[in-house]
């Protein structure tokens, strides 16, 4: 078992560790790929030809450089469970909040609840991709993406027609006691999310950039926590359309990304 490590200069995002996962899907030699994304940086596990697994990666114009190769201890190619149960808890975390600062979002009238809740559901979305790339075949795989990806951007551009709507007509303000509560739960279920992830002490199979996405979702849940206290002050929904604004971007821009994996 051989152990090389790369440096992908353009791997920044959960999506483009899956286009590499995909990519090096049909390589049946290779046992195991470890991510750090925070550092550009993937270990591949194999038995394979350097040289082919040099030339997937290259293809994929990620800016992929083979650093080393040195033999692996074969003990360390075992999936870890307990990092899979982990993602599982992340996602469902997601999947939850979601839910309910969806259905607040629309009792509240708060554009930016419901930009927070659909960027819960585009990170849901991104884990469940990523768990379920684990066993699934290319073809499905690039089936659920295309489906997710559109999903996403189908969401995204409802989201941006309902900002412009709100800017121009006339909206009844957005309950700011809602958006600060409903927001606040958010944050300390990301707060704990993050604290899960952190404990696995591991760059391993997604953990990094759980770690990534979670911290994005703290600051999005901060920013409708201030947009509610400047509803209150300024007595404008205009915070609020800001902060929506802003969700509904990071929305875009993922669904982007992950519309890729089906290509």
């Amino acid at each position: 078992m051989k152990k090389t490590d790369f440096i992908v200069s353009k791997m920044d995002c959960p999506c483009e560790e899956q286009i590499i996962r995909m990519a090096l899907d049909g390589i049946e030699r290779i046992a195991k790929l470890e991510f750090d994304i925070p550092n550009r940086k993937l270990v591949v596990y194999h038995t394979a030809e350097d040289s082919v697994i040099e030339a997937k990666l290259k293809s994929l114009n990620l800016g992929a450089n083979l650093v080393s190769t040195v033999e692996a201890d074969a003990e360390k190619v075992s999936d870890d469970l307990n990092q899979r149960r982990i993602l599982w808890v992340v996602l469902a975390i997601n999947f939850g909040f979601f839910l309910l600062e969806l259905i607040y979002g629309i009792i509240a009238k708060s554009v930016g609840l419901l930009g927070d809740s659909v960027d819960m559901l585009a990170d849901a979305l991104v884990y469940g991709l990523s768990l379920m790339a684990v066993a699934g075949t290319v073809a499905l795989k690039k089936r659920v993406a295309g489906i997710a990806g559109y999903f996403q951007l189908t969401l995204a551009i409802l989201g941006f027609a309902e900002v412009i709507r709100r800017f121009l007509g006339v909206e009844q303000m957005p309950s700011f006691t809602t958006m600060i509560v409903i927001s606040s739960m958010a944050l300390v279920g990301n707060a704990l999310s993050l604290f899960f992830l952190q404990k696995a002490r591991s760059s391993d199979v997604h953990i990094k950039a759980s770690m990534i996405f979670t911290s994005n979702d703290i600051i999005v849940n901060l920013g409708v926590i201030i947009a509610g206290v400047l509803v209150n002050w300024l007595n404008t929904n205009i915070p609020d359309l800001v902060v929506g604004t802003v969700a509904f971007s990071f929305v875009l821009i993922g669904s982007f990304r992950i519309l890729k994996l089906s290509k």
